[in-house]
């Protein structure tokens, strides 16, 4: 039996206000009244322990099926830090250095161009100044982008190449990396910051560091060594009726998400590591206080301390990879 989230210590003996977590409950509650969302859990958690789940709404609408701790989630981009991770681990073990230049692992990326102007069905571009390194990739600094974007004529080549809220049908990971490093940056690598594909590319730099495929590397280096039973790209024919449904609230009320919420049902044929896991909120709540921990839980240790204060100290401003160390 998969385990649930459940309240581990006294909110009051955690220094947590009782009444507080009342109103939380009762804020979104007005959500689900009002049709904002279908519903919601969420977990407070401090020093490890867990003060409180609050849940409300449906999980499935149609079926009148409730919100439980035992939903199981797509989780879309909160699968980036776990891709991240398993990344880092491979950093430990000397696998790569954060400044090697992507094209060294996946060569596609030493031709990419960058965009300069024109529409996107005839963009102008230039050649790259600098290359493309790992840490760019980490830091969204790539020059990558998303077609969901609609901000930028790049974003649009995504999604007249099909990348939109998803991928072309019958892509695999690979296909998929090839084809971003054949679209044109939006800015040169290194010198601005957009949220992206980045890290759909660093999984598969981890399939190409390891030889294995990412859900398999995901499996060993992360989930298993954490407990984390009911994560993975799909969710198991047995777990369906566990999968919350999808909605968008499109102006007029909350309406089935149709094609995305079938995503979870059956194995993708491009493993999304910036995307594409299904996870449960026990399951979250293990990795990131794990995170919290310095990179151990219960004994097993998943990064170095060090390890995370190098990505934390970067993710706060405090150095440029590229600084000088006379600096």
């Amino acid at each position: 039996m998969s385990p649930h989230l459940e309240v581990t210590a006294d909110a009051a003996e955690l220094g947590l206000d009782p009444s507080r977590l009342d109103r939380l409950k009762a804020h979104f509650d007005r959500y689900v009244a009002n049709e904002v969302l279908p519903g919601y859990l969420i977990s407070v958690a401090r020093e490890g322990e867990v003060a409180a789940v609050l849940e409300g709404g449906m999980a499935n609408r149609e079926t009148g099926q409730p919100i439980t701790s035992d939903n199981l989630w797509r989780i879309y981009s909160m699968t980036k830090p776990i891709t991240t991770v398993a990344l880092m681990s491979l950093y430990e073990e000397g696998r790569f250095d954060l400044n090697d230049e992507v094209a060294r692992y996946l060569p596609a990326f030493g031709d990419t161009r960058v965009y300069v102007g024109g529409p996107a069905i005839a963009p102008l571009t230039e050649p790259q100044l600098a290359p493309m390194r790992i840490w760019h990739l980490l830091s969204h600094t790539a020059g990558l982008t998303y077609g969901f974007d609609y901000l930028h004529p790049t974003d649009q080549i995504y999604r007249d190449a099909g990348f939109d809220f998803g991928t072309p049908r019958e892509i695999t990971l690979a296909e998929a990396t090839d084809r971003f490093a054949s679209f044109p940056l939006r800015f040169q690598p290194g010198t601005a910051f957009n949220y992206s594909v980045a890290t759909d590319v660093v999984g598969r730099l981890i399939e190409v560091l390891t030889d294995q495929p990412l859900d398999q590397v995901l499996e060993e280096r992360v989930f298993a060594p954490l407990g984390m039973v009911d994560t993975g790209f799909f969710a198991k024919e047995e777990d369906h009726e566990r999968v919350a449904e999808l909605y968008l609230n499109l102006g007029g009320g909350l309406h089935s998400g149709g094609p995305m919420s079938k995503g979870a049902f059956r194995a993708p044929w491009m493993l999304s590591g910036g995307g594409g896991l299904v996870s449960s909120a026990h399951d979250y709540h293990r990795f990131t206080t794990m995170l919290l921990a310095g990179g151990v839980l219960d004994g097993v240790r998943i990064l170095s301390s060090r390890t995370l204060a190098l990505m934390s100290l970067y993710e706060e401003g405090r150095f440029d990879l590229n600084d000088e160390v006379a600096r």
